[in-house]
């Protein structure tokens, strides 16, 4: 998905390019902007980040529980593995077995539940930033502004980053929804 994102984008910035050579690029104005960047010092990101290092650490607390409660049930099983009858040790096992399957579904689900948690964090804020970013496009007349966290560019001019602008515009008019 992400190649075809980037041929995408690609095909889109040369279809840009293209055209600003046919209307002669003297006034034509790009701006640059890296988004991670933005949603990582901006004061909603950061607050977004704090909450899913709380629920990490949650979840991080719960994983090691399970995972204590796993490996001394493996320890026990070990142990014992030499004094128990055919029949106690398929038991002992099949114990073991269902606690480590547990064990191995709840480090995936609490993965899974992060990784939608920062999606649905993402999806709230990012739109956001990029209203904050067409509305300095549009009143300081860009031609179009790219975002380098997603497109590799060898060279731009820093004066026409604009950054830092968006994380004070941004930070200034960004009110979480509740």
């Amino acid at each position: 998905m992400k190649k075809l994102e980037m041929f995408l984008l690609c095909s889109v910035m040369v279809a840009a390019f293209a055209l600003m050579e046919g209307k002669g690029c003297a006034a034509e104005k790009t701006g640059f902007i890296h988004i991670r960047e933005v949603v990582n010092s901006s004061d909603a990101g950061k607050k977004a980040a704090e909450e899913l290092n709380k629920l990490y650490e949650k979840s991080g607390k719960v994983i090691q529980e399970k995972e204590a409660e796993v490996k001394k049930i493996k320890d026990e099983l070990e142990k014992q593995r030499s004094i128990l009858t055919e029949s106690a040790l398929k038991e002992k096992d099949s114990v073991y077995q269902k606690k480590l399957r547990d064990f191995q579904l709840l480090v995936k689900d609490s993965r899974e539940d992060l990784q939608n948690r920062d999606q649905e964090l993402a999806n709230t804020i990012i739109p956001e930033i990029m209203k904050v970013v067409s509305a300095i496009g549009e009143k300081e007349k860009f031609t179009l502004i790219l975002d380098t966290s997603t497109i590799p560019i060898a060279y731009y001019s820093k004066e026409n980053d604009l950054t830092k602008r968006v994380i004070e515009e941004f930070n200034k008019s960004y009110k979480p929804k509740k």
